[in-house]
């Protein structure tokens, strides 16, 4: 009861909040040019963060023990505070994590670097409040590579969402697909807000951005790190880390794009590409 009621709930509030933002006149820091060419809000992603907070909220209020809000709140915040800085002043000069380790050689703090820090942050704070509750082994080491795996699989999973946010709707659409398992156990929130966030994405008129790219994958890991075995969780976090690290030499569009499966379902509910417009992975601008 009380994760379907969060779930509605963040749906709600992110389908009408998007409605307004994008029938209203936004400035240039929140606008971009997306794939297509086309000018997009970025509040979709500070909306789906308030969404996720409200439906966590009501999970919160029906379940008192909090086991289940609080570190996914905690882990999204956190996500989406960095996140939100990226999108407003990242330079985009870097990019991926070697890029911005090449960055912080040379002396550069990149944006990009901060936000990588501060996901791993929340994410082991996040990780530190679901190990406290969970029953298993006592011994500190044990502990600490139970915390070390589950910071993992929460950032990994925030910045694999990330990466995917770059056609209209494919972010929301994977954190449907994962978190619709994980509702019980604290994904209803996100998943609620990335179905109300669906309408004005998959219509060209908003996109989730770092910040709400960022808090929803980082919702679903920490609601996985709650539910999976030990070493499901090893094989999600080795999975998620794989396709970062394949994400710095292969494109994710290019194969969607040559698998007809994924092309379909990613393709699904959204307006055709106007003939000429750029179809490589780049977001903005």
């Amino acid at each position: 009861m009380a994760c379907a009621a969060s779930g509605v709930t963040a749906a709600v509030v992110a389908a009408a909040a998007n409605q307004r933002a994008t029938g209203a006149q936004q400035g240039s820091r929140w606008t971009r040019t997306n794939f297509a060419g086309q000018n997009v809000t970025l509040a979709e992603g500070p909306i789906a963060v308030v969404a996720l907070l409200a439906g966590a909220g009501v999970d919160r209020l029906l379940d008192p023990s909090g086991r289940r809000a609080l570190p996914v709140a905690v882990a999204s915040v956190g996500a989406a505070l960095v996140g939100a800085y990226d999108d407003l002043y990242g330079s985009g000069q870097a990019k991926g994590f070697r890029g911005h380790l090449r960055a912080l050689r040379s002396g550069q703090l990149t944006s990009g670097m901060i936000k990588i820090v501060g996901v791993g942050v929340s994410a082991a704070a996040a990780a530190v409040l679901v190990g406290r509750s969970r029953p298993g082994c006592s011994k500190p080491v044990c502990r600490v590579l139970g915390g070390v795996l589950d910071t993992a699989l929460i950032a990994a999973t925030a910045n694999l969402t990330n990466l995917l946010d770059l056609r209209p709707g494919r972010a929301a659409k994977v954190i449907i697909f994962l978190g619709s398992g994980l509702s019980g156990v604290g994904a209803a929130p996100a998943v609620g807000a990335a179905v109300g966030s669906l309408p004005t994405d998959l219509g060209g008129r908003s996109m989730l951005g770092d910040c709400g790219a960022n808090a929803l994958g980082a919702a679903v890991g920490t609601a996985a790190i709650q539910a999976l075995p030990w070493r499901l969780r090893l094989l999600g976090c080795a999975a998620a880390v794989a396709l970062n690290l394949a994400s710095e030499q292969v494109s994710f569009t290019a194969v969607i794009e040559r698998t007809p499966l994924l092309r379909e379902l990613d393709q699904l509910g959204r307006r055709p590409v106007p003939v000429g417009s750029r179809t490589d992975d780049r977001r903005h601008a």
